[in-house]
């Protein structure tokens, strides 16, 4: 049986590498392998319980990953990694002040639709929860999270700036806040409250909403 988790694992692997039957069975192991992480905890998961998912042999799993330590790496991996093209795959950046608006709202309902999942979300607390065991993989969902959200979004706020849309002379420091004018009230809430406090599409509407407005009335070119 191959399982799938909001489709994490299939879009980060090459489509040359899924044409082959070594590489469908390492897609099978990557997607069952995730299913067995966000419902059991790296400690709960059993590498024989993914080979009977994956529908293969334990040996094939471990020929693919050398250790359970490296498949939950790779598994977190690819989960950002998917993420992050989710997030960071859009569309024309604005050339006025109304597009920049429409822009700028687009990104913060994008972000926050892809980062509040209950997979996603899970991936977190589970990161969180392991990182004596794997400090580097709290490094990894930072900086392919959070800093790589904030690093695009200054990259983007450089040029607005110098098309005269925005007056932020600290990019970075206003990208920060961007970010954070939005996403700091529902993944808190997630991260406390579990799936219970996911916000619905009409809160993270309304959260996109005001962090635009906040965020234009403080860096919104001061032109006439």
């Amino acid at each position: 049986m191959i399982v799938k988790s909001e489709g994490v694992v299939m879009a980060v692997v090459a489509k040359d590498e899924a044409s082959t039957s070594s590489g469908r069975k390492r897609l099978n192991v990557l997607a069952a392998a995730t299913e067995t992480f966000m419902k059991s905890g790296f400690l709960g998961a059993n590498m024989d319980e993914i080979a009977v998912a994956s529908g293969v042999s334990k040996q094939t799993v471990y020929k693919n990953f050398r250790s359970k330590e490296a498949l939950f790496i790779e598994v977190v991996t690819a989960m950002m990694g998917e993420a992050d093209l989710r997030v960071h795959t859009a569309p024309m950046e604005p050339d006025s002040m109304e597009t920049l608006e429409r822009y700028l709202f687009a990104y913060a309902h994008r972000q926050l639709s892809v980062a509040l999942t209950p997979a996603l979300m899970q991936l977190r607390r589970l990161v969180i929860g392991e990182l004596a065991r794997f400090p580097d993989l709290a490094r990894i969902l930072h900086e392919r999270g959070p800093q790589r959200a904030i690093s695009v979004l200054a990259d983007v706020f450089k040029r607005l700036e110098a098309q005269g849309l925005l007056t932020c002379p600290d990019a970075t420091l206003a990208a920060i806040h961007f970010n954070w004018l939005f996403m700091a009230e529902p993944v808190n809430r997630a991260m406390l409250l579990g799936d219970d406090g996911l916000p619905s599409d009409a809160e993270m509407r309304r959260f996109a909403k005001e962090a635009v407005r906040v965020f234009l009335a403080a860096y919104g070119s001061k032109a006439p």
